[in-house]
């Protein structure tokens, strides 16, 4: 659980901003999100695979 304790004579808008970037860090929308769709091992390592490629056919592309 993420908190943010609000000092005295601090605004909202900063004590926002902090909770923001905690949130941000913590990845808390990041597992949100991959837990939100189940998705086969199978086709997670073929996911990867097709990334990796893309990455390398990216990078071979730039050194030419």
């Amino acid at each position: 659980m993420i908190g943010v304790n609000v000092h005295d004579n601090e605004s909202i808008d900063r004590a926002l901003r902090r909770f923001k970037k905690k949130y941000e860090r913590s990845g808390v929308l990041k597992e949100f999100k991959k837990r939100r769709n189940f998705t086969k091992p199978s086709i997670q390592r073929r996911l990867a695979r097709l990334k990796a490629a893309r990455r390398q056919h990216r990078l071979s592309m730039e050194q030419q």
